[in-house]
């Protein structure tokens, strides 16, 4: 490994190595929102709904605001799922050059994600991007999932790193 004040690169999936929500997961909520609250769709851009998936949080858009109950976010949910196996996001421009070359020299990769490791390593194999060397996504329990800290102490522990030798 090159002498690296970094040594390994935590990336997140969605909206930061490709394109997905403004081409997966908002065309998604707009096609389900025709099926089944047509009269809505002209409240939710693009830009409102990325402000809406941060805060409140989709789940609180979805019960709160649009008043699904817990049987319509569940056949969101499944709707979502169909539809994500069927459209692969973009990569970002210049994300795979960032990548490899951070791979080139000696560093490691990891994801962590709410995404499940499926679509992560299928996106990375569709866009020809350098495959992490760990992806920590939405098919871990609970309480390692992202935005807990398990994912950083993991790759410390795993990879016998320091804190400062991390960047996210």
């Amino acid at each position: 490994m090159i002498n690296m004040k970094y040594k390994c690169l935590v990336l997140d999936h969605d909206d930061t190595v490709v394109d997905s929500t403004a081409t997966i997961h908002y065309p998604c909520f707009i096609e389900y929102l025709k099926l089944t609250r047509p009269h809505l769709l002209s409240k939710y851009s693009l830009d409102t709904y990325f402000i809406k998936n941060f805060s409140p949080g989709i789940t609180e858009l979805f019960r709160d605001e649009i008043g699904m109950d817990e049987e319509e976010i569940e056949k969101e949910v499944a709707f979502w799922s169909d539809y994500v196996k069927n459209h692969i996001p973009p990569a970002y421009s210049g994300i795979k050059e960032i990548i490899a070359e951070f791979r080139a020299r000696g560093g490691i990769i990891a994801v962590n994600s709410h995404s499940l490791r499926e679509y992560i390593e299928r996106d990375y194999i569709h866009n020809g991007l350098p495959m992490p060397d760990v992806i920590y996504s939405w098919d871990l329990p609970e309480g390692q999932r992202k935005p807990s800290p398990y994912t950083l102490f993991d790759l410390m522990k795993r990879y016998s790193l320091s804190k400062d030798e991390i960047i996210v």
